[in-house]
């Protein structure tokens, strides 16, 4: 494993122990060159995902790039962070245990909107604002609205913790 500090490729494992939720393997390693310490994690990849995007292009699966879209809706929420592990993990198993290759992106936006809604309500309207393409107050209102009359949203009723 190469040292995010210097780049040196040699590091040792100074602990090893499983996730909370048994996911992925969380290892304490030590650059033996500058000494600096990081954590990696080790998780499960079942096979190769290609994700199909709208603009017809496609790009294989980041589990790291979905974790960052749901880091940004929840951002300053009291949202506890291994939830979020918990959400992000989820969905990448349902997409993995699909048995598609190639996976519209519509998808997971489909499935982080399905989290979020059940996670927090703020976090839900922020990341539907961009996922849903929000261009005036108004298509905030009408979408906050719904939300408040407990309609379904984007086919899903909302539904709160």
């Amino acid at each position: 494993m190469r040292c995010p500090f210097c780049g040196h490729e040699e590091t040792q494992v100074k602990d090893s122990r499983p996730t909370e939720d048994g996911a992925a393997i969380r290892r304490r390693r030590q650059c033996l060159n500058c000494s600096g310490r990081f954590t990696t994690f080790e998780r499960i990849q079942l096979r190769e995902l290609t994700i199909l995007k709208k603009s017809g292009g496609r790009a294989p699966f980041d589990r790291d790039k979905l974790a960052r879209s749901v880091e940004i809706a929840i951002r300053k929420r009291p949202v506890d962070p291994e939830r979020v592990e918990r959400l992000v993990s989820g969905i990448q198993r349902r997409l993995e245990s699909m048995g598609e290759a190639e996976i519209p992106s519509s998808v997971i936006g489909e499935m982080v909107m399905d989290g979020l809604a059940n996670l927090d309500p703020v976090a839900y309207v922020r990341f539907a604002s961009v996922y849903r393409n929000f261009r005036e107050a108004k298509d905030f209102e009408q979408f906050v609205e719904q939300l408040d009359r407990g309609a379904s949203v984007g086919g899903r009723p909302y539904q709160d913790d």
